[in-house]
């Protein structure tokens, strides 16, 4: 998603003039992230994925988004390396937030919104990605 997302920025900010070398060149990466001074897209899925996973932990069992979170479909995975699961990018990245207590902070929301602000504020999954 990074590529796509980098690659649509060039796109939209076009080539630079590079005057040390007089000639037109296109963004770096770095260039891109210190012109657009925005999260990137992963950055974005992930500060998103957290607040959910909170409300899903908060609501009563038989209600059907964590029914949902916790079915098993007894479905074989293919052979190779296995693909992360949605719980499994949960799991870290609340790891990343909140060190590891975040399980138990999950349950009280003041705290819970209060790390996720945190996280959000300093960037902190932003560093792990990377």
């Amino acid at each position: 998603m990074n590529v796509f997302e980098r690659k649509a920025y060039r796109r939209i900010l076009g080539p630079v003039y590079d005057n040390k070398k007089e000639n037109w060149r296109i963004l770096t990466n770095e260039g891109i992230y210190a012109r657009v001074k925005k999260p990137t897209i992963i950055e974005t899925v992930r500060l998103n994925r957290l607040p959910w996973f909170g409300y899903v932990q908060r609501v009563e069992g038989n209600r059907i988004p964590k029914r949902v979170l916790y079915m098993n479909l007894g479905i074989t995975r293919i052979r190779g390396r296995p693909r992360n699961k949605w719980q499994d990018e949960v799991r870290e990245d609340g790891r990343i937030v909140g060190g590891e207590g975040w399980q138990e902070k999950v349950h009280n929301r003041e705290e819970w919104k209060m790390l996720l602000r945190t996280a959000r504020n300093c960037r902190i999954l932003h560093m792990a990605m990377e």
